[in-house]
Protein backbone atom coordinates (compact mmCIF):
# COMPACT_ATOMS: atom_id res chain seq x y z
CA UNK A 1 0.00 0.00 0.00
CA UNK A 2 1.22 3.49 -0.86
CA UNK A 3 0.68 6.67 1.09
CA UNK A 4 -0.56 9.82 -0.62
CA UNK A 5 3.02 11.17 -0.59
CA UNK A 6 4.24 8.08 -2.40
CA UNK A 7 1.40 8.37 -4.91
CA UNK A 8 2.35 12.00 -5.53
CA UNK A 9 5.96 11.00 -6.25
CA UNK A 10 4.93 8.05 -8.40
CA UNK A 11 2.32 9.93 -10.46
CA UNK A 12 3.83 13.39 -10.65
CA UNK A 13 0.46 14.86 -9.64
CA UNK A 14 -0.05 17.37 -6.87
CA UNK A 15 -1.35 16.20 -3.51
CA UNK A 16 -4.32 18.52 -3.96
CA UNK A 17 -5.20 16.73 -7.23
CA UNK A 18 -5.32 13.36 -5.48
CA UNK A 19 -7.43 14.84 -2.69
CA UNK A 20 -9.78 16.32 -5.30
CA UNK A 21 -10.06 12.98 -7.10
CA UNK A 22 -10.98 11.41 -3.76
CA UNK A 23 -13.54 14.12 -3.01
CA UNK A 24 -15.33 13.68 -6.37
CA UNK A 25 -15.16 9.88 -6.17
CA UNK A 26 -12.84 9.41 -9.12
CA UNK A 27 -10.05 7.78 -7.11
CA UNK A 28 -10.77 6.74 -3.58
CA UNK A 29 -7.95 5.13 -1.61
CA UNK A 30 -8.57 1.49 -0.79
CA UNK A 31 -7.70 1.91 2.85
CA UNK A 32 -6.60 4.02 5.75
CA UNK A 33 -3.71 3.64 8.15
CA UNK A 34 -4.32 3.45 11.89
CA UNK A 35 -3.58 7.15 11.98
CA UNK A 36 -6.23 7.79 9.31
CA UNK A 37 -3.89 8.42 6.39
CA UNK A 38 -4.99 7.42 2.91
CA UNK A 39 -3.48 4.21 1.57
CA UNK A 40 -3.52 3.27 -2.10
CA UNK A 41 -3.44 -0.32 -3.37
CA UNK A 42 -1.86 -1.58 -6.61
CA UNK A 43 -5.39 -1.47 -8.13
CA UNK A 44 -5.62 2.21 -7.12
CA UNK A 45 -2.28 2.85 -8.81
CA UNK A 46 -3.58 1.21 -12.01
CA UNK A 47 -6.78 3.27 -11.85
CA UNK A 48 -4.74 6.46 -11.47
CA UNK A 49 -2.62 5.48 -14.47
CA UNK A 50 -5.83 5.05 -16.49
CA UNK A 51 -7.12 8.41 -15.28
CA UNK A 52 -3.87 10.04 -16.35
CA UNK A 53 -3.99 8.34 -19.76
CA UNK A 54 -7.56 9.55 -20.32
CA UNK A 55 -6.64 13.06 -19.14
CA UNK A 56 -3.72 13.15 -21.59
CA UNK A 57 -6.23 12.16 -24.31
CA UNK A 58 -8.22 15.27 -23.42
CA UNK A 59 -11.16 13.67 -21.62
CA UNK A 60 -12.86 15.75 -18.95
CA UNK A 61 -13.03 14.31 -15.44
CA UNK A 62 -16.77 13.62 -15.82
CA UNK A 63 -16.07 11.68 -19.03
CA UNK A 64 -13.29 9.75 -17.28
CA UNK A 65 -15.66 8.82 -14.46
CA UNK A 66 -18.17 7.60 -17.07
CA UNK A 67 -15.50 5.58 -18.90
CA UNK A 68 -14.25 3.95 -15.70
CA UNK A 69 -17.80 3.06 -14.64
CA UNK A 70 -18.96 1.86 -18.06
CA UNK A 71 -18.73 -1.54 -19.72
CA UNK A 72 -16.05 -1.87 -22.42
CA UNK A 73 -18.41 -1.23 -25.35
CA UNK A 74 -19.57 2.07 -23.84
CA UNK A 75 -15.95 3.06 -23.29
CA UNK A 76 -15.29 2.78 -27.00
CA UNK A 77 -18.26 5.06 -27.76
CA UNK A 78 -16.97 7.76 -25.38
CA UNK A 79 -13.45 7.53 -26.80
CA UNK A 80 -14.73 7.60 -30.39
CA UNK A 81 -16.76 10.71 -29.53
CA UNK A 82 -13.57 12.35 -28.21
CA UNK A 83 -11.69 11.32 -31.33
CA UNK A 84 -14.38 12.88 -33.54
CA UNK A 85 -14.23 16.07 -31.48
CA UNK A 86 -10.44 16.16 -31.91
CA UNK A 87 -10.79 15.64 -35.66
CA UNK A 88 -13.19 18.60 -35.77
CA UNK A 89 -10.80 20.73 -33.73
CA UNK A 90 -7.92 19.78 -36.03
CA UNK A 91 -9.96 20.68 -39.13
CA UNK A 92 -10.87 24.00 -37.53
CA UNK A 93 -7.24 24.72 -36.66
CA UNK A 94 -6.16 23.87 -40.21
CA UNK A 95 -8.75 26.30 -41.61
CA UNK A 96 -7.50 28.98 -39.21
CA UNK A 97 -3.92 28.24 -40.23
CA UNK A 98 -4.84 28.56 -43.92
CA UNK A 99 -6.70 31.81 -43.25
CA UNK A 100 -3.73 33.30 -41.42
CA UNK A 101 -1.44 32.31 -44.27
CA UNK A 102 -3.83 33.89 -46.76
CA UNK A 103 -3.85 37.05 -44.66
CA UNK A 104 -0.09 37.13 -44.51
CA UNK A 105 0.00 36.43 -48.25
CA UNK A 106 3.40 34.83 -48.08
CA UNK A 107 4.03 31.50 -49.76
CA UNK A 108 6.92 30.92 -47.36
CA UNK A 109 4.42 30.93 -44.49
CA UNK A 110 3.48 27.32 -45.33
CA UNK A 111 7.04 26.23 -44.61
CA UNK A 112 7.23 28.32 -41.44
CA UNK A 113 4.04 26.81 -39.99
CA UNK A 114 5.18 23.28 -40.87
CA UNK A 115 1.93 22.50 -42.66
CA UNK A 116 2.03 20.04 -45.53
CA UNK A 117 0.46 21.09 -48.82
CA UNK A 118 -0.81 18.81 -51.56
CA UNK A 119 1.94 20.05 -53.87
CA UNK A 120 4.66 19.41 -51.29
CA UNK A 121 3.28 15.92 -50.56
CA UNK A 122 3.31 15.00 -54.27
CA UNK A 123 6.85 16.40 -54.54
CA UNK A 124 7.97 14.19 -51.62
CA UNK A 125 6.33 11.08 -53.10
CA UNK A 126 7.95 11.73 -56.49
CA UNK A 127 11.35 12.26 -54.83
CA UNK A 128 10.84 8.88 -53.09
CA UNK A 129 10.39 7.27 -56.50
CA UNK A 130 6.58 7.06 -56.64
CA UNK A 131 5.15 7.02 -60.14
CA UNK A 132 1.67 8.34 -60.92
CA UNK A 133 0.44 4.71 -60.75
CA UNK A 134 2.10 4.23 -57.34
CA UNK A 135 0.36 7.35 -56.00
CA UNK A 136 -2.97 6.17 -57.37
CA UNK A 137 -2.49 2.74 -55.77
CA UNK A 138 -1.59 4.48 -52.49
CA UNK A 139 -4.85 6.49 -52.58
CA UNK A 140 -6.91 3.39 -53.40
CA UNK A 141 -5.41 1.47 -50.46
CA UNK A 142 -5.83 4.44 -48.10
CA UNK A 143 -9.50 4.78 -49.09
CA UNK A 144 -10.10 1.03 -48.75
CA UNK A 145 -8.35 0.60 -45.38
CA UNK A 146 -9.17 3.91 -43.65
CA UNK A 147 -11.75 6.04 -45.50
CA UNK A 148 -12.19 8.57 -42.68
CA UNK A 149 -8.42 8.83 -42.28
CA UNK A 150 -8.12 9.40 -46.02
CA UNK A 151 -10.63 12.25 -45.76
CA UNK A 152 -8.77 13.76 -42.81
CA UNK A 153 -5.42 13.44 -44.58
CA UNK A 154 -6.68 15.16 -47.73
CA UNK A 155 -8.18 17.96 -45.63
CA UNK A 156 -4.87 18.34 -43.80
CA UNK A 157 -3.18 19.02 -47.15
CA UNK A 158 -5.60 21.87 -47.82
CA UNK A 159 -7.30 20.05 -50.70
CA UNK A 160 -10.63 21.71 -51.55
CA UNK A 161 -13.82 19.78 -50.77
CA UNK A 162 -14.78 19.22 -54.42
CA UNK A 163 -11.38 17.70 -55.19
CA UNK A 164 -11.52 15.53 -52.05
CA UNK A 165 -14.87 14.13 -53.20
CA UNK A 166 -13.38 13.43 -56.62
CA UNK A 167 -10.26 11.73 -55.24
CA UNK A 168 -12.28 9.59 -52.86
CA UNK A 169 -14.82 8.59 -55.53
CA UNK A 170 -12.00 7.70 -57.90
CA UNK A 171 -10.10 5.79 -55.16
CA UNK A 172 -13.29 3.86 -54.30
CA UNK A 173 -13.54 2.80 -57.96
CA UNK A 174 -16.57 4.95 -58.78
CA UNK A 175 -14.73 6.91 -61.50
CA UNK A 176 -12.37 5.83 -64.27
CA UNK A 177 -8.87 7.28 -64.42
CA UNK A 178 -9.85 9.36 -67.47
CA UNK A 179 -12.94 10.84 -65.80
CA UNK A 180 -10.92 11.64 -62.68
CA UNK A 181 -8.16 13.31 -64.67
CA UNK A 182 -10.64 15.43 -66.68
CA UNK A 183 -12.42 16.52 -63.51
CA UNK A 184 -9.11 17.32 -61.78
CA UNK A 185 -8.05 19.52 -64.73
CA UNK A 186 -11.40 21.36 -64.51
CA UNK A 187 -10.85 21.91 -60.78
CA UNK A 188 -7.32 23.21 -61.37
CA UNK A 189 -8.60 25.67 -64.00
CA UNK A 190 -11.32 26.84 -61.58
CA UNK A 191 -8.81 27.52 -58.83
CA UNK A 192 -6.35 29.43 -61.02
Amino acid sequence: MLTIGQMVKRSGLARSTLLYYDRIGLLRPSGRSRAGYRLYSPADVQRLELIQAYRSAGLALAEIAAVLAAPADATAVILERRLQALNGEIRSLRRQQEQIIALIRKKEAWRECRAMTKERWVEILRAAGFSEEDMQRWHRQFERLAPEGHQDFLESLGVVAAEIRLIRRWAAGELSNGAGARHRLALEKESS
